[in-house]
């Protein structure tokens, strides 16, 4: 008997019931508390055990419920420290040391929020400049909750030094550095980022059940991990098998490696990167690329080389129909193509892969570079870098990841939720590249991001976010763009109390969707807090399209916060970016010029002017005009005709 005591002991030791007191992962060393606002103080102990938190002289108690939680609220601080603050109960004690009170901001978004200082321009100077024992930096790493989680797995705050500073969030740390030498207070970033996600995430299953389009995925959110997958497969198959089949049996995927079968129908795809960002998110088995070339007779007869970029996964090649390779090949992939195979005309090359071995986190798609994807002999060289479609296998065996796009409110659960309801001074938000498809719907959405928050938190924070920069085509509005028209929804969403909008389509960069000039972006939404949230004198930032009039074949455009003056970046002083349009929606490239804060917009086309556009395109990069101050006028449309996104929406 007395041998089984020592383990009877360590049982009762490491029951739950038993277990010391120990403060939710937010209160740990080096964490930056909200300054004049009550501090709220969480944790768990054991049930009904009476537990005291002390900081900085005062000291507040609460009892622990049936399931352990407990909560303090402790009276409001000035800036100031470093403290401790303990948390004890008769059983235990848990501690936090140099807890500094200050201004706390949680950033929050995608990869542009995501970031990091060591990416971002003139990192080594930053670096060396980076000694701001006052800034601190809590990263929520990623984690997908089905239901709300109580507290984070990880995570730690961390000084900034030079030693630290390359992982904290840029925006974040350029806005924090200029809050903390104007206001000579501590800031505490608060990041809880994902690369790439969706707006619809971010928000709970209550905030949801409050929208018309989001209510009934609410009420049928999947409880367990097995629902989740069968819910974006069903959805997957939904979207790119269009029709009455949406599940293949292998016999119809069979027909894929036919000499004539028709594409068309698949989906239209670059054939570099991962599938996870071609709408097929997380899919991990295998899947079918395909094209169509035009070989020329001269070829026919001759023995090519067909090179195929990378990919380590087992591959099956055809050509028209016929196999022409199989196996696994690692680095560039060059294959000799015997003569006769190939056609004069049409030819129809379809390659079965599957996964990615070397990074199997990678799944479907190619790596390399697009100068390794060709055909060639006999002095031709035939590019294969366009023209590809895509397709999953569904028959065949298949799973998903846990990726951060196929379930709402997944986000919310796991790395907001926990957070709630640590003192925060507001928040800065960059989000957005992933819902440019249903732009006119984040009207609604990202609105309700906001309000949710705010909501969960029970009080009315300041919420400051940033505009799309410049990434991709220079459409006219004719051709209409998705970047623009979420870029109008972002802008609506200041009828909100307490939002400002940093507009950055003057340092972003057409050919990568992370522009690295940070240092602006965190400058521009510092000065926004500094006037609206500290009351500190100084410019309002861009200026906002305000109204449209019209005399005779001239439109008068006035804006918001242009009081200073307008001015064009140009060295001959031309006003460009701006469209104009008469009653038939025609828009034609229109002269402007600057007269004090308006500007005044016309065409020798158009005799009748109706509306006028500036900088509507993915990439406005012809965009120049500025406040005196040196902000960028945001893009804007004085319409409200339909555009490409009206009829997209979240499923």
């Amino acid at each position: 008997m007395n041998r089984l005591l020592p383990f009877a002991f360590l049982i009762i030791f490491l029951s739950p019931a038993f277990a010391q007191v120990r403060m939710a992962r937010l209160f740990s060393d080096h964490v930056v508390l909200q300054r004049q606002q009550a501090i709220p103080v969480w944790g768990w102990a054991k049930p009904g055990e009476t537990v005291r938190v002390t900081l900085a002289g005062q000291t507040g108690q609460a009892k622990a419920d049936a399931s352990g939680k407990w909560t303090v609220r402790l009276a409001p601080l000035e800036a100031g420290g470093p403290h401790e603050l303990v948390a004890s109960t008769k059983s235990g004690q848990a501690k936090a040391t140099d807890v500094l009170v200050g201004d706390v901001w949680l950033c929050s978004g995608q990869s542009n929020m995501e970031w990091p200082v060591k990416q971002a321009d003139n990192y080594e100077n930053e670096k060396k400049n980076a000694n701001f024992g006052q800034i601190r930096h809590f990263r929520v790493e990623h984690e997908l909750a089905l239901t709300p989680e109580t507290d984070l797995k990880t995570g730690d705050w961390k000084v900034c030094s030079p030693k630290t500073v390359g992982d904290f969030t840029a925006v974040g740390f350029f806005f924090a550095r200029e809050l903390t030498q104007k206001l000579g207070v501590p800031v505490g970033l608060l990041h809880s980022s994902w690369g790439g996600s969706q707006a619809e995430g971010w928000i709970s299953k209550e905030g949801m059940a409050t929208h018309n389009d989001l209510r009934p995925i609410a009420q049928t959110l999947p409880t367990n991990w097995q629902q989740a997958d069968s819910l974006v497969d069903y959805k997957l198959r939904k979207q790119l098998l269009k029709g009455d089949n949406i599940s293949p049996t292998a016999a119809d995927e069979a027909r894929y490696l036919t000499a004539n079968f028709d594409i068309s129908g698949w989906r239209a795809s670059d054939p570099f990167g991962q599938w996870d960002w071609k709408g097929m998110s997380g899919f991990r088995g295998t899947g079918y690329m395909a094209r169509n070339i035009e070989i020329p007779a001269t070829l026919v007869g001759t023995t090519t080389t067909l090179a195929l970029a990378e990919n380590d996964s087992p591959n099956e090649i055809y050509i028209n129909g016929q196999r022409v390779a199989e196996g696994v090949l690692t680095g560039v992939r060059r294959i000799t193509i015997p003569a006769n195979t190939w056609k004069a005309g049409t030819n129809l090359l379809m390659i079965k892969f599957g996964n990615a071995v070397r990074l199997p986190w990678f799944g479907l798609g190619l790596q390399g570079s697009p100068n390794d994807l060709y055909v060639a002999g006999e002095g031709v060289k035939i590019s294969l870098t366009n023209g590809w479609r895509i397709m999953p296998s569904f028959a065949e065996k298949h799973t998903y990841t846990r990726f951060m796009n196929n379930l709402a409110t997944g986000l919310y659960n796991a790395m907001i939720h926990p957070l709630v309801p640590f003192g925060i001074r507001g928040a800065l938000w960059y989000q957005g590249e992933t819902n440019a498809g249903r732009a006119y719907q984040y009207r609604q959405t990202f609105p309700l991001v906001i309000t949710d928050w705010r909501k969960k938190w029970g009080y009315e924070f300041p919420f400051y976010f940033v505009q799309l920069s410049s990434y991709g085509a220079t459409q006219n509005s004719n051709q209409g763009s998705n970047w623009a028209e979420l870029r109008e929804a972002q802008t609506l969403t200041l009828a909100l109390p307490k939002t400002g909008m940093a507009v950055t389509t003057d340092v972003g960069n057409p050919n990568d969707i992370h522009p690295t000039n940070k240092q602006d972006v965190g400058h521009r939404l510092a000065v926004i807090a500094l006037k609206q949230a500290y009351r500190q004198a100084g410019p309002d930032g861009s200026p906002l399209y305000q109204s449209l009039r019209t005399d005779g074949n001239k439109a008068i455009v006035s804006f918001q916060y242009a009081g200073g003056g307008l001015m064009a970046k140009d060295k001959y002083g031309y006003v460009r970016g701006f469209e104009i349009a008469g009653a038939d929606k025609v828009f034609h490239h229109a002269q402007a010029q600057i007269q004090g804060s308006n500007v005044v917009v016309s065409s020798p086309q158009v005799a009748n002017p109706v509306a006028v556009r500036y900088g509507w395109a993915d990439a406005p990069v012809d965009a120049n005009l500025f406040s005196a101050d040196g902000f960028p006028v945001s893009p804007f449309r004085t319409d409200t005709w339909p555009g490409l996104t009206e009829k997209n929406k979240f499923e």
